[in-house]
């Protein structure tokens, strides 16, 4: 089947379930461009660590500071009033405010400086007690501890020994009397793998300067650092739990593809199948799909073969109706051509070679067939609005049948039963079914036609019996075709009951022939109105 050189691209169903499935399979892996989330919350984690630890180590210097005020060591920087914690407040955290999607990446650090004048003391002595304090929570933590004293120099730290850090800014702030905190590019000492890239967090480092106050006066310094812990070695140690939602993933990917698959592309591309076939007019196409999937594709496909199958009932009504009715025009027809034909040569003829009477047996047998025709024709219209849609027809059965014995005012109609119910079909459609039954039973030598009507919830069943001619068993199977009769030499168009099964059919009725003994006998089926 080709397809028009202008049609609109549009994308399959197959290719819709695959693209949303292939969404759904890539979300973990795009979670990993959204790492710096997962990167600021590391560094909150590692700050807030270097303050506790901080924290910890400043009680001490300043127990150790205040052993030694009455030796008369000497204190730093004053605190302004502003700054001084409340003496109320029994609680003063320190919360993690670093934030790496923001302005507070700084440059690499900053290396120390000689030192001014060597460091007090009495400050060597507290940063030598601290030393050993540091070197075993290195061991456990892996951070970096500088001991400074009031004026910036390192008195303890494996590195930078007597040196000075105080023109560096976090430690400028802290020797003020202000805790600060800062995030600084660091240089790695191996390059790390190319997957590191895509997180941030691997190439900085996380520095911390915690005042030690001593009588609102600093004490000294305690500078910590750490890089964050790596997200990739964390993603490692994890590993297993990773592994196994990754195979989640694709399980359940899996799955609902199947899920899919069975219930929406199958189906459709068997129904797809299934128009194909009907269009080359197979029969057995018609049948249920083996597979509905949903519900609502169950109704919809179901609604298209009944609607395929009645085309197809129709498309096969049609061709069988136009052959009937060739083969009945083509009979008067040909009559009607044959004597004209004849009159026309004798009137064309010198010698007069048709008698009178012959002359008028031709033009009897001319009008003949053309009442013929015009009976036919009229059973044509009247079969063209028996299939027409009803639109809101009622009538009463009693009217009906009073009209019916107007019709047919020399004939015994006898009529009984519930015949005040309303029916959903109009009184001349109606009329039109009942004069059909009965004018066929007058032909057939009928005397006497009875009406008995029954309710029902949804229908008026009424059966329609007669006195007359019975039927054959070989025709009682042909007795509702169109065309079909056997009073074909009387003017029998064989158009009535065709007719009648058209006109209950359409608006939801049925009618069948009765088992019978003796006459005939219909049993219609009328829908309430």
């Amino acid at each position: 089947m080709m397809k028009p050189r202008n049609e609109k691209w549009r994308p399959s169903l197959g290719l819709v379930i695959f693209a949303v499935l292939a969404s759904v399979a890539a979300l973990p892996l795009v979670g990993l461009f959204f790492f710096r989330l997962y990167d600021n919350q590391l560094i909150h984690q590692t700050q807030a660590e270097l303050i506790a630890q901080s924290r910890v180590l400043a009680a001490v210097f300043a127990r150790e500071v205040e052993s030694r005020l009455d030796a008369g060591i000497v204190l730093g920087a004053e605190i302004p009033l502003g700054a001084r914690p409340d003496p109320e407040e029994q609680v003063t955290p320190i919360r993690p405010a670093l934030d790496l999607a923001g302005n507070d990446l700084l440059r690499r650090r900053p290396d120390a400086l000689a030192a001014s004048a060597p460091a007090d003391p009495a400050y060597v002595e507290i940063g030598a007690r601290l030393m050993p304090i540091i070197l075993e929570t290195q061991k456990v933590t892996l951070a970096g501890f500088r001991i400074l004293d009031p004026r910036g120099v390192v008195i303890a730290g494996r590195q930078e020994m007597g040196q000075s850090l105080a023109h560096i800014e976090e430690v400028a702030t802290a020797l003020q009397g202000q805790y600060r905190a800062a995030l600084r590019i660091r240089v790695p000492d191996k390059p790390p793998p190319p997957i590191y890239s895509i997180s941030r967090g691997v190439g900085v480092h996380v520095f911390s300067a915690m005042p030690v106050i001593v009588n609102n006066r600093v004490a000294g310094v305690i500078y910590t650092s750490r890089t964050p812990s790596n997200i990739f070695d964390h993603l490692y140690q994890e590993r297993g739990k990773f592994i196994l939602a990754g195979l989640a993933v694709i399980f359940a990917t899996i799955i609902i593809g199947l899920v899919f698959s069975r219930t929406i592309t199958q189906p459709m591309r068997e129904l797809i199948d299934r128009a194909a076939r009907i269009s080359r007019g197979d029969g057995d196409a018609f049948q249920p799909l083996a597979h509905y999937g949903t519900r609502e594709f169950a109704q919809l496909s179901q609604s298209f073969l009944d609607m395929a199958e009645q085309l197809s009932r129709r498309s096969d009504y049609i061709a069988i109706f136009s052959s009937h009715l060739t083969h009945e025009l083509k009979s008067p027809l040909t009559s009607i051509k044959g004597a004209a034909e004849l009159l026309l040569d004798s009137l064309q003829s010198k010698s007069d070679n048709l008698t009178r009477m012959e002359q008028k047996n031709f033009v009897s047998n001319i009008l003949g067939d053309t009442e013929r025709l015009e009976a036919m024709t009229q059973r044509l219209r009247e079969l063209a609005r028996a299939e027409t849609a009803p639109q809101n027809e009622h009538t009463e059965l009693g009217l009906v049948v009073g009209g019916l014995k107007s019709r047919f005012p020399t004939r015994a109609i006898d009529a009984n039963g519930c015949l005040e119910r309303s029916i959903g079909m109009s009184s001349e459609k109606a009329l039109i079914v009942l004069s059909h039954l009965t004018d066929n039973a007058i032909r057939h030598n009928a005397k006497h036609v009875r009406l008995e009507a029954v309710g029902e919830d949804t229908t008026v069943r009424m059966t329609v019996s007669n006195d007359g001619d019975p039927i054959s068993e070989p025709n009682r199977e042909k007795i509702f075709d169109a065309f079909f009769t056997t009073r074909r030499d009387t003017g029998g168009t064989g158009m009535g009951l065709a007719i009648v099964q058209a006109v209950m059919t359409s608006h939801g009725g049925s009618i069948r022939l009765l088992p019978s003994d003796k006459g005939v006998a219909f049993e219609l089926q009328f829908p309430v109105g």
